[in-house]
């Protein structure tokens, strides 16, 4: 028998991008996973596994309580934006720490979030629900133009545009509601004002009500007037982070939130933080790992320390910097060739991965058609002693990437 304290996860996500929670996690836990289907890759990091339909909440309850009758279950987690809110309500019902799942809500629900910042003073951009294309141009008249048509409650920009004139709202409306219905918390859309300046994340962890900002993530975003993230870089010595760290715990706090790691999305204006919004978990696009790399502290065991009401260990044992490129093809269309210049690779100690998501013969889709999870072909990591120079070498490595695609024949229907 382990000695170790057993941790309950939802949804290991996909490999290349949230192995690394999974398996940092199981360095120090016994991991017991409830999974939409059988465990794969995963097998080596954990201890036992129910098989359930996790969009179901009867059915994740029922596998979360299974397991939790085999062991003795001291938290459960996630880093799956979709199951914040079931997560919880199964922390609930098992007795376990967990932040309530009327926050989680807040926290999914920008709507929601917006309400409670100005509450709260915490600034923010200018926000109107709206249920109808004449309710949406009646909304943008009044904040202005440009803005950001989203969903009110989704994730990975997925359904998120920016509208310069009116004459393009009708199209943008229909993009968003489209982006909305496949959600299963709120079919809303919001028309919002459009922060005009750099975007940066606050990597956050709450213990007990106290925020400590981890780091600061820089971010590119492109493929306008879409809002898809291509790079993101992290500075253990960024002196950003005292900037944007004030603002971060005011909105985590307005929220309600106690504990946990939270991701949260800002843009400078002027200079002057302002909030998008507020991700209860690890940062996607593997975030927490690029912390990791730029100064030695572990999310992914931190968010497993919190959820089992133990103390993380925040302390920084690095003092680099790490950055991510995305490689998006330049149309959408089936790969018919991809490369990575190997003799580069074996002169750059630096570069740290290199990985494809996709596979020749496989389709990649670019907005409007695609999304996120469908647009990318894999991703680069680099570290360095500074983000600008991180930065460039994402980018020298990235010059040696071949990838290349037969366009699609016939577009496909957005939405």
């Amino acid at each position: 028998m382990s000695s170790r304290p057993v941790i309950l996860a939802v949804a290991a996500g996909d490999e290349s991008s949230r192995g690394y929670c999974l398996e940092q996690v199981a360095a120090a836990y016994d991991v017991v996973l409830l999974t939409g289907v059988e465990p794969t890759w995963e097998q080596p990091f954990i201890k036992d596994h129910e098989v359930v339909d996790l969009f179901d909440q009867d059915a994740l309850l029922a596998g979360g309580r299974a397991l939790a009758a085999r062991h003795e279950v001291a938290g459960a987690v996630t880093w799956t934006e979709w199951f914040l809110v079931p997560v919880a309500r199964l922390c609930e019902e098992l007795g376990l720490p967990a932040t309530p799942p009327e926050v989680m809500r807040a926290c999914r629900n920008k709507a929601t979030s917006r309400a409670l910042f100005a509450g709260h003073e915490v600034p923010s951009a200018v926000s109107v629900a709206v249920a109808t294309p004449a309710a949406a141009a009646a909304a943008a008249e009044s904040i202005g133009y440009p803005v950001v048509v989203k969903p009110a409650a989704h994730a990975a920009s997925i359904g998120v545009i920016r509208v310069d004139r009116p004459e393009e709202l009708p199209a943008a409306y229909a993009f968003a509601a489209a982006g909305a219905s496949q959600s299963t918390e709120s079919g809303g859309v919001l028309i919002e004002e459009y922060l005009d300046g750099p975007e940066v994340s606050v990597e956050c962890v709450t213990r007990g009500g106290h925020t400590i900002a981890v780091a600061v993530t820089r971010k590119t975003v492109g493929f306008p007037p879409y809002f898809e993230e291509v790079a993101h870089s992290v500075d253990a010595s960024d002196p950003l982070l005292s900037t944007v760290a004030p603002v971060a715990a005011a909105a985590i706090e307005a929220l309600g939130v106690r504990d946990g790691i939270q991701h949260v999305e800002l843009r400078l204006v002027d200079g002057v933080p302002r909030l998008i919004e507020v991700n209860a978990r690890i940062g996607g696009d593997l975030i927490g790992h690029l912390v990791q790399l730029a100064t030695g502290v572990d999310l992914p065991r931190a968010a497993a320390d919190l959820a089992c009401g133990r103390e993380p260990d925040l302390t920084p044992t690095r003092k680099q910097a790490a950055a991510i490129r995305m490689l998006y093809p330049a149309v959408s269309g089936t790969i018919t060739a991809r490369h990575f210049d190997k003799d580069f690779a074996a002169r750059a100690p630096w570069l740290r991965q290199v990985v494809w998501q996709r596979e020749i013969g496989e389709e990649v889709l670019l907005p409007p058609e695609g999304d996120t999870f469908t647009a990318r072909a894999g991703f680069l990591i680099v570290t360095a002693h500074t983000a600008e120079l991180a930065q460039q070498r994402a980018e020298e490595a990235y010059r040696r990437v071949t990838l290349c695609v037969e366009p699609r024949r016939q577009p496909v229907a957005t939405g």
